[in-house]
C-alpha cells in the first residue's frame, strides 16, 4: 500500500478505536506529557516581566513544539523504515501500517471524550441544578455558580462545537497536511493556549501560544462550521456565518458556535462576553441531543473528508 494512501484508512480507523477504547492510560498519554510540560514552566515564567515572560513563552513553545514535531516524524520515519526493511508489500503489511498510523493518531484527537462529557452535562441537569453546573465545571475555566439551567445547557453546547474544532478536526486536518509530525504541533498548540493563553496571570507567557493557536485553527475552524451545515441538510449563508462569528473575541471559536446556534435555531450566550443568534429560542435538552448528534456526523465527515484529501495528494504526486 503506498503510504500517502495509509490516511485514507488510517484517520476513520483511529476514530473507532477512540470510540471502542477511549483515551489511553494518563502515564502513556502524549497530550497529558504536553501539559505536564507546559504545566513545569508557565509558573515560573508568569513572575517575570512582561517582555521577558512573552520572550521566555515564546521560546518554550518553540522548544515544545519542535519536541513533539521530531517525535512525531520520527515515528513515522520508524513505521516507513520497518515497511521498507521487511518488504512488507502484502495486503496484510498495508493493514499492518493503517492499523499502526491509527494507534499513534488516536491520542491526538478525542471524540468519544468530549461526547460523553457533554451529554453528561445533560444527563446531570436531569438530577439538580447544581448537579449540572459541577458536571459542566469538569468542560470550562469559567465561573458556573451562577448560571441557570439554560446557560448552563447553552455553555455545554458551546464547549461541543468549539472543541469539535480543538479536539477532532483540526488534528485530522493537520494529519492530513502533514502527518503525525503536524498533528503533535497542532495538539501541543492547543495545549499551550488552553493552558497558556488567557488574560491573567499568565497573559504575557501565553500571548504567543495564543497567536499560534489562532493560525493554526484558522482554516480548521472554518471547516468545522462547514461540514456542521453540511451533515445539518440545512442551508445557511456564508455572510450569516460570519457575522455571527464575529461576535467572540476568539477569531476562531466563534465559527463552529455561530453555525451550531444558527442551525439550531438557539441563543449561545457567554454572559457578559457574548450572544450569539440572540433572536433564537432558549436552549432545550432536544437541543443538546441533536447538537451531539451533528456532531458526531461532522466527525466522520472530516475525517472522510480528511483521508481524500491525502488520497488526492498521492494522485497529484503522481504516485
Amino acid at each position: 500500500m503506498n503510504w500517502w494512501l495509509v490516511p485514507l484508512f488510517a484517520i476513520p480507523l483511529a476514530l473507532v478505536i477512540d470510540l471502542r477504547w477511549g483515551e489511553p492510560a494518563v502515564r502513556w498519554h502524549p497530550v497529558v506529557w504536553m501539559g505536564r510540560y507546559l504545566d513545569a514552566l508557565g509558573p515560573q515564567m508568569r513572575t517575570w516581566p512582561p517582555l521577558t515572560a512573552f520572550v521566555g513563552g515564546m521560546l518554550a513553545w518553540a522548544m515544545g513544539a519542535c519536541c513533539v514535531a521530531a517525535v512525531g516524524l520520527a515515528a513515522e520515519m520508524l513505521l516507513q523504515a520497518f515497511v521498507i526493511w521487511f518488504d512488507v508489500g502484502s495486503p496484510w503489511g498495508g493493514v499492518g501500517q493503517v492499523a499502526v498510523l491509527a494507534v499513534l493518531l488516536k491520542p491526538l484527537l478525542s471524540w468519544r471524550m468530549l461526547r460523553d462529557e457533554v451529554a453528561a452535562v445533560e444527563q446531570a441537569l436531569t438530577v439538580s441544578l447544581p448537579a449540572g453546573q459541577a458536571q459542566l465545571q469538569r468542560l470550562v475555566s469559567r465561573d458556573v455558580t451562577a448560571l441557570d439551567e439554560i446557560t448552563v445547557r447553552e455553555s455545554a453546547i458551546e464547549t461541543l462545537a468549539e472543541n469539535l474544532n480543538d479536539s477532532v478536526i483540526a488534528p485530522v486536518f493537520w494529519f492530513a497536511v502533514g502527518g503525525l509530525p503536524a498533528a503533535a504541533l497542532y495538539r501541543f498548540a492547543n495545549t499551550a493556549d488552553a493552558m497558556w493563553g488567557y488574560r491573567g496571570q499568565y497573559e504575557w507567557v501565553g500571548k504567543w501560544s495564543a497567536w499560534a493557536d489562532d493560525v493554526l485553527s484558522w482554516v480548521p475552524a472554518r471547516i468545522t462550521a462547514l461540514l456542521l451545515v453540511f451533515v445539518s441538510g440545512r442551508r445557511l449563508a456564508w455572510s450569516t456565518l460570519r457575522r455571527q462569528a464575529s461576535q467572540t473575541p476568539s477569531p476562531n471559536g466563534g465559527w463552529p458556535m455561530g453555525a451550531m446556534a444558527l442551525l439550531l435555531d438557539i441563543q449561545l450566550r457567554k454572559p457578559g462576553v457574548y450572544v450569539l443568534h440572540a433572536q433564537g429560542a432558549l436552549a432545550q435538552p432536544c437541543h443538546a441531543r441533536q447538537a451531539i448528534d451533528w456532531a458526531g456526523r461532522a466527525v466522520w465527515a472530516g475525517a472522510c473528508l480528511g483521508g481524500l484529501f491525502s488520497w488526492a495528494c498521492s494522485q497529484l504526486g503522481g504516485v
